[in-house]
């Protein structure tokens, strides 16, 4: 069993102490830890976490040891390679693709952080330190997502505004805050992460910057539209960029879905209308429509 299932066994009030633990074992050991071979990097409340949990029941693939989101390209890159190193497993008894070659089944080891696609830094970073490294990046309808992300946000205690409020606010919110992030590598700013309703789902921009750093091979496109209407279709593609198998143990589920009213739909037209140029320079990139918009 890994540690991170060892911890969310264990009785609430050891949990933090098992993850501690967990942590300091990882940390000890991280010169015999490989590095992840493909990375989820986002978009968030685009099913990240059904494609990962789908991903990490295969038997040939391996997460961190602790949570499926290491965040170390986004806001712990100071804590340097070595320490996000110590987050994965041990090299004895995974034979990871990128590292060692030999008779038996590749394993694939990767992580899902979401905040990786934002990050204005974090595409630089990935190909700089994981310069073979495959990604998966997630999209969603980007009225859903966004409406999907204040909710999120609301319970996790990150906004107090109700969803037309926030997203009047985030222009005003996010005022610089790119340009605050390249300038100072190690700073956070709590609004880039949490309040970018609408600007996370101007996909094209990020997936262009991506390309950048990233060759556009080792990209593959998981739109959650189709993760969820067509599973086993869109999970073998995925399995299959990655250089693995189908398993039938890979399945996927919905995960860290929020309870919320219905949108105001007068609200929803103009969020659709909103997003038409930005959906428009997508399909350009895509080479088609994206699902929501078929």
């Amino acid at each position: 069993m890994s540690a991170h299932r060892i911890a969310r066994s264990l009785p609430p009030g050891l949990k933090d102490t098992g993850r501690s633990l967990a942590h300091r074992l990882g940390q000890t050991t991280r010169s015999w830890r490989v590095l992840p071979t493909f990375l989820i990097v986002g978009a968030q409340r685009c099913g990240t976490t059904s494609l990962f949990k789908a991903l990490t029941q295969h038997p040939q693939v391996r997460g961190p040891l602790l949570r499926k989101g290491v965040h170390y390209f986004d806001v712990a890159y100071d804590r340097g390679l070595d320490w996000y190193r110590g987050h994965f497993p041990l090299r004895i008894g995974t034979r990871a693709t990128l590292l060692d070659a030999s008779d038996e089944p590749a394993v694939q080891v990767g992580e899902s952080s979401p905040y990786y696609l934002f990050h204005p830094l974090a595409a630089e970073r990935i190909a700089r330190d994981l310069p073979q490294v495959r990604l998966l990046v997630a999209l969603r309808d980007p009225v859903e997502r966004a409406y999907s992300a204040h909710s999120h946000e609301r319970a996790r205690g990150f906004e107090t505004e109700d969803f037309p409020e926030a997203i009047a606010l985030e222009e005003q919110r996010l005022a610089g805050q790119e340009e605050q992030l390249v300038a100072n590598p190690h700073l956070r700013l709590h609004s880039h992460q949490h309040h970018a309703y609408l600007h996370r789902g101007q996909y094209v921009e990020q997936l262009e910057r991506l390309t950048r750093h990233v060759p556009r091979e080792r990209i593959h496109i998981v739109e959650s539209e189709l993760l969820f209407r067509e599973p086993d279709q869109t999970l073998a593609g995925v399995l299959e960029f990655l250089g693995l198998p189908p398993h039938p143990a890979a399945r996927v589920t919905r995960n860290n879905a929020q309870p919320r009213c219905s949108m105001d739909p007068g609200l929803r037209a103009q969020l659709r209308e909103y997003f038409a140029p930005h959906d428009e320079r997508l399909a350009q990139w895509l080479g088609r429509p994206p699902a929501w918009r078929q």
